[in-house]
């Protein structure tokens, strides 16, 4: 079975990243997790920046029927137990009825390792999680940009631009490291 990662709200809210993470998890490199309430607060924060219900509602159904044994459920009975940030109790308490090795989130410091030990589980940045799918399977993961690219035709996307965009979104040491294998 695949490595387990679970994908803060933080790390699938910006378009191409989500794009990216889904791209690789579709070579099976690793299994996606994320739960309801990720999804809910992803839809919230989406509707929140002008996007159309419409596209919001697109976007969340193909991440459900793309990946449909990501989303966690039955996961709020240990909520109360997290230690971690308040806002983010949620996502923990999911990542671990997930069973996921890794937490994946840009917001580091609201996952302490003393929450986190017990359990298990890390917290990991994506840049860094992006660099060891790079590093454990450098073809599949160079294959999964190539074909991201070529998936954007409306408008279409070269991959210094792919690129690019992924080091705005906070991924930019996987970006430099890629960009030199492709």
């Amino acid at each position: 079975m695949a490595f387990p990662a679970f994908l803060d709200t933080c790390t699938v809210f910006g378009g191409t990243l989500n794009d990216l993470f889904l791209t690789i998890a579709e070579t099976h490199t690793y299994r996606p997790l994320w739960s309801t309430g990720v999804l809910d607060e992803l839809e919230r924060n989406l509707l929140k920046r002008g996007l159309a219900q419409s596209a919001v509602d697109r976007r969340i159904n193909a991440m459900r029927g793309g990946f449909p044994d990501a989303e966690i459920r039955g996961y709020e009975d240990l909520i109360p137990q997290m230690t971690c940030d308040t806002d983010d109790r949620h996502v923990l308490a999911a990542a671990i009825r997930g069973d996921a090795a890794v937490l994946v989130t840009f917001n580091l410091r609201h996952f302490p390792a003393e929450s986190l030990e017990r359990y298990d589980i890390a917290a990991i940045h994506p840049d860094e999680f992006l660099l060891d799918q790079l590093d454990l399977h450098q073809a599949t993961t160079c294959q999964a940009v190539r074909n991201l690219v070529s998936a954007y035709e409306n408008p279409p996307l070269t991959t210094s631009a792919l690129l690019a965009q992924l080091e705005r979104a906070g991924v930019p040491k996987f970006a430099k490291t890629v960009g030199r294998l492709l």
